[in-house]
Formats: C-alpha cells, structure tokens, sequence
C-alpha cells in the first residue's frame, strides 16, 4: 500500500484519524513532561523560594479565582526584550512552593513575575477598582467588590495550609494556628495587593544561575 493510499484511509476514518491525533499529541505532551518529572530544581527550594503566608496565599486564591492568570504570565522567559522590559528571568526554583503553577501562555496584560514593588499599595488599589484611572487604555475590568469582602472569605486557610503541609510546603503549627488570626480585618482587596507586591521578591541576583 503507497504512502498516499494510507493517508487518503486515514483521513477518510473519522476513528482512526482521532487515534492519530491523539497518538501525537500524547508523544508531545511526553517530550515535553518526562524532563521535568526528573528535573529537580522544581521541587528543591532555594534561597529564591517562597514560601507564601497566609494573606499571600489567599490573595494568590482570589488573582485565580477572579481568572487573574488568563490574561497575565508569571514567567519572564530568557529573552532579551523580556529582560529588558520586565526584570531577571525567571528560574525553577522560584516556582517551588507553586500550587498551581501559574507560567500562562497568553499576555493579554504584561507578565507580572516581576511586579513586586514596582507600584505603590495606592496605586494597586486604584487599578483594581478603576484601570482607566491609571492606564487610560486599559481594557482590563474592575474589581471594585474585592474591597468590600473580607479575605476569609476566600476559602478555609487554616485547612489550606495543613493541606500544603503534607504535600512537603514547611508550615509549623504556628503558622497554621494563627493563619486565621492573621487575615482578621483584611479584605479581598489588601489581600490580592499583598500578593502582587511579593511577586518575583524573593530571587536573589547572587544566587541566580
């Protein structure tokens, strides 16, 4: 059977051309995933990983929740035109204490690996309630109700963070105890502020490889 009379047989078995699709995209997917099952720098924490406390992790649960990651990157890729826009790519050890990760692939928005102390608190807060007000052709949305709900709103931390925990994330017990206690009297809004202002502060240039 001639190279042409298998194509014409497959394209014309609607079953059998899926199989092929998917036969494909699964050696891809593979290519792609066994380097980084035995990569180790993505699971050995560094001095450039952090490790979220309790106002960052649920401001990180609502920038994924309000689908924050859809349209902004958390991954400065080793470009120079990156680099020099955004600040020091990023490396696998920062990305450590990540669940999930949140690299992305689309930038409606710039990528914010690199945001933390860029901006002030204020400022942060104006964009969020009103993007126009600080960039006049934003097309980003509003997220004015994120100032008037309370960040325990966001979900049970103290179980979030024993959840982490087992999974290898070094909590103590005082952590997990007083995670409650330390979101008492923020909002949604501070919380996600606080998370934005920690991103991409704990790389270090002198232990960057």
């Amino acid at each position: 059977m001639s190279g042409l009379s298998i194509h014409r047989k497959i394209e014309e078995n609607t079953g059998l051309l899926i199989f092929g699709i998917l036969f494909v995209s699964a050696i891809g997917g593979l290519v792609q995933l066994l380097p980084v099952l035995n990569q180790e720098s993505l699971e050995t924490a560094t001095e450039n990983s952090r490790l979220y406390n309790a106002v960052e992790l649920t401001g990180r649960d609502i920038y994924i929740r309000e689908g924050c990651h859809v349209c902004h990157t958390q991954q400065v890729r080793p470009l120079i035109a990156e680099v020099e826009r955004y600040g020091p790519y990023s490396r696998a050890d920062e990305f450590v204490y990540d669940r999930p990760f949140l690299w992305g692939s689309k930038r409606t928005g710039p990528d914010l690996h690199r945001l933390g102390g860029k901006f002030s608190d204020d400022w942060h807060r104006i964009h969020l309630i009103d993007p126009r007000a600080v960039v006049p052709n934003s097309i980003m949305p509003a997220y004015p109700w994120l100032d008037e709900r309370p960040a325990s709103a966001a979900g049970n931390i103290t179980a979030k963070l024993r959840a982490l925990s087992i999974l290898g994330h070094p909590y103590t017990e005082d952590d997990i105890n007083n995670a409650e206690a330390d979101l008492e009297g923020v909002t949604e809004m501070q919380a996600l502020i606080v998370y934005l202002q920690m991103l991409g502060t704990g790389y270090s240039e002198e232990s960057g490889v």
